[in-house]
């Protein structure tokens, strides 16, 4: 068996673990005892798997200091970032015990019994049920938030069904770690193996997603990475879904008004959502439209003296810096000239230099409208906000669009923009940046196709949808009901012969 290789990026040394990449035969055992846990995890109920996921929540606070440490030596990302990332982690899975409790997820509708105008219409009762076991590949740039303790893991286990889990090559030790509290916290409420599992290797990840326990697989990762998933998926007979969120430029529109009014702000705002993780972020702004005036020129002038006072940005692993390394000169090659960009020392690891790149509108190519993974930001200036419209219609759809206005704004202006950046992506921000993803009931976290593959979130309470199929019983006798769809149960919102009626 393959050992399994572990990386520091800040000085690129490698060592060995105690783990082994997951051959054939751990992987048919991992799946048969997912496929039985499926049972013990539907019996359990919402109730049950809430309090199951605030004991996980638990577990992974308590292990603090640990998984920290292990994530901080495999990621470079600092101690402050990764601890409030954990932190993320914990509130994930409490916020979908509290999703469970409410119970308004599962959609239950009953139609009783009645004369209809086409004949008599028999007894229907709906709701959302568990898909069964799915698939979960960690994310490179959140060892906590977006991989084996992340949401994609905190939603599949609400919705009922295991979850086998891949870990990222660039933090299995943390991976690792984080899977043994998770599964220290089931077999706390008498869950049994099967719950939780992770296997290793890049093969494992496609046997995996080939497996026919396996009913779905969710990715945080590269367009190639989801390419290569979706290719062993559709080795398979029957197909699964595969939900994926993936590239993303996130522009910004800074319009005249808001330059001129608070410039010093954005620059600094710009800077810090840009570099934040070293850049690493799905959400990172990779296009501000800044327009040339005077409030334009003193915005890019700030901007440029942060960047080139700043320090150096480890990044995560060797391909992601050589990629950031090939992106940048592309943009170059292709016109953007470099406005900024500090002298660093990569030393041994994989240290690179923030890069603010500048082209004008007419030089907006598709080559310089790709996502660059890391801390580069290329600010693309404007003349005249009418010619804004064609220019973002060329940027690829994204999660996020901002626009930065003033309060005498034109809303006719206003509205034009936004309903350019809303038709093109999945969450419209105003005044701010796209860094930051709240974690709570309204958000969104997705996009039109290259951000994501779906329409479902990766983020916030409806992201639980994913692991979730309809499920119809006509003529049923009571005692097969769920309890959710029983004439007497009253604790949730449902939907009765037509009428919305709430919980009580």
């Amino acid at each position: 068996m393959n050992l399994v290789i572990t990386v520091d990026p800040r000085d690129g040394h490698r060592r060995a673990t105690e783990l082994t990449e997951t051959d054939d035969s751990r992987l048919e055992a991992i799946a048969g005892q997912s496929s039985r846990a499926a049972r013990w995890l539907s019996g359990l109920g919402r109730l049950g798997r809430a309090d199951m996921l605030d004991t996980i929540a638990a577990s992974l606070e308590s292990r603090r200091a640990d998984l920290v440490a292990a994530a901080v030596a495999e990621t470079g990302l600092s101690h402050a970032r990764l601890d409030q990332e954990l932190t993320r982690a914990a509130l994930q899975f409490r916020m979908f015990g509290d999703v469970l409790r409410d119970g308004a997820y599962v959609e239950a509708a009953i139609d009783h019994a009645a004369d209809t105008p086409l004949g008599r219409g028999p007894d229907l009762r709906r709701m959302l049920v568990p898909l069964g076991p799915v698939a979960v590949f960690g994310a490179s740039n959140f060892p906590f938030a977006f991989s084996v303790a992340g949401g994609d893991t905190a939603s599949a286990l609400a919705a009922g069904c295991p979850t086998v889990l891949k870990a990222h090559p660039s933090h299995p030790l943390t991976s690792h770690a984080s899977a043994e509290a998770i599964a220290s916290a089931v077999r706390e409420v008498g869950g049994p193996e099967g719950v939780i599992a992770i296997v290793y290797g890049e093969q494992a990840g496609r046997s995996l997603v080939r497996h026919p326990a396996i009913r779905a697989a969710a990715l945080t990762g590269s367009v190639g990475a989801a390419r290569a998933i979706q290719a062993a998926i559709d080795g398979r007979p029957d197909p699964i879904p595969l939900y994926a969120e993936l590239s993303s430029v996130n522009p910004i529109v800074v319009l005249p008004g808001a330059a001129a009014d608070h410039g010093d702000q954005i620059a600094e705002g710009l800077f810090a959502s840009f570099t934040a993780s070293g850049g690493q972020l799905c959400t990172k702004p990779g296009l501000a439209f800044i327009p040339s005036d005077p409030g334009g020129d003193h915005l890019v002038d700030v901007l440029r003296a942060r960047v080139a006072s700043s320090g150096g940005a480890v990044l995560l692993n060797e391909r992601i810096r050589d990629a950031y390394e090939r992106q940048a000169t592309a943009f170059e090659r292709a016109g953007a000239r470099v406005s900024a960009r500090p002298q660093v020392d990569s030393g041994a690891g994989f240290t690179v230099a923030p890069t603010l790149l500048e082209v004008g509108l007419s030089g907006l190519t598709a080559e310089i409208t790709d996502e660059c993974f890391g801390p580069l930001l290329v600010v693309v200036r404007y003349r005249d906000v009418a010619e804004l419209d064609a220019a973002l219609a060329t940027v690829p759809p994204s999660l996020t669009g901002s626009v930065h206005r003033a309060t005498g704004d034109d809303h006719d202006v206003v509205r034009r923009l936004v309903d350019v950046l809303a038709a093109r992506s999945g969450r419209v921000i105003f005044d701010g940046y796209p860094t930051g993803v709240r974690v709570s009931w309204a958000q969104h976290h997705g996009g039109p196709w290259p951000s994501t593959n779906a329409v479902h979130t990766s983020v916030g309470a409806t992201s639980i949808r994913r692991f979730l199929r309809p499920l119809a019983w006509q003529d049923a006798p009571v005692w097969i009901l769920p309890e959710e769809l029983r004439d007497e149960y009253t604790a949730i919102p449902r939907r009765v012969d037509g009428r919305l009626e709430s919980g009580m």
